[in-house]
């Protein structure tokens, strides 16, 4: 017994001497000494940002404690990242380099002319854009009864077992007229709704707004110019011109996208598979670009 206790320590001693400490109050230490010195760098980071926001408010009458300081760091980093990353990106397409030197101002003279769009950095650029899911897939539940969810989940049984995948919908608008739709899929969530995202806006669409009903002249472009009818796999969709203060008579799905198009007063009438999400939202994208024929 003793041998083999000796064996033991031996080897606990080399490992150590191999791959560092394997006390218990030597690790402990080394985590306290790690974190003190990432509540260090954050302490300096959260320096760094009050400090530029005093300088930014030097010109005001009156000064501003450390608490209110705080409270203006801005808190959504994802776009301040994104902000980064379009002062850094580097355009490889003709229509990217004149949008990245400011000869093009404005999406509709890309549009107007029928121009494919292949870098989603131009959208972002030009303009203020907006992103939301479609809620196409479902939980699991008894019975088959869960919860509508943004992730449709399906499974590809292969020799090493079943493989999953995740498809998600995503839309973008600026509710000023323009609306784009995208799928994405991945073996994971969040890289499946940004391939959405990105294919959204690179499917970005101008469409047309009017006050059309017959019973409203207010001059506001909040309906649709006219009875549209698009069509997605087995569902058909119309939209019809509507009153302000109506609001949108469709599906809560319908509803995310007619908000980021800028449509505000609508009826509507359905017809085939509607609770195929999918479709549904393909045969409203469908009746918005027949909002531009002339």
């Amino acid at each position: 017994m003793a041998g083999k206790k000796k064996e033991e320590m031996n080897a606990i001693e080399k490992t150590a001497e191999a791959y560092g400490t394997v006390s218990e109050e030597s690790a402990m230490e080394k985590f306290k000494e790690d974190k003190e010195v990432s509540e260090e760098l954050i302490d300096e980071k959260i320096e760094e940002e009050i400090k530029e926001i005093e300088e930014e408010v030097k010109g005001e009458e009156k000064p501003i404690s450390k608490e209110e300081s705080r409270q203006r760091i801005p808190k959504d980093r994802k776009a301040e990242e994104r902000s980064i990353h379009l002062a850094t990106w580097v355009p490889k397409t003709k229509i990217g380099k004149d949008v990245k030197n400011g000869k093009i101002k404005k999406i509709d003279d890309i549009l107007d002319k029928d121009q494919k769009i292949l870098e989603d950095e131009i959208v972002d650029t030009l303009l203020p854009i907006k992103t939301d899911l479609i809620s196409i897939g479902q939980a699991k539940g008894k019975f088959g009864g869960g919860k509508r969810r943004a992730w449709r989940q399906t499974q590809r049984v292969t020799q090493e077992g079943g493989v999953m995948t995740f498809s998600s919908m995503a839309i973008v608008g600026d509710e000023n007229g323009h609306i784009g739709f995208g799928v994405g899929k991945a073996s994971e969530t969040l890289p499946a709704r940004d391939k959405a995202t990105k294919k959204a806006k690179l499917n970005i669409i101008k469409i047309k707004r009017a006050c059309s009903a017959f019973d409203c002249s207010c001059g506001d472009p909040h309906t649709v110019p006219f009875v549209v009818e698009g069509k997605g796999g087995s569902v058909r969709v119309t939209l019809i011109p509507a009153p302000q203060g109506t609001g949108l008579v469709v599906a809560n799905e319908l509803k995310k996208l007619l908000r980021l198009a800028g449509i505000k007063d609508v009826y509507s009438r359905t017809e085939g598979q509607v609770r195929t999400t999918f479709n549904l939202i393909k045969a409203a994208m469908d009746a918005l670009q027949k909002t531009n024929r002339k």
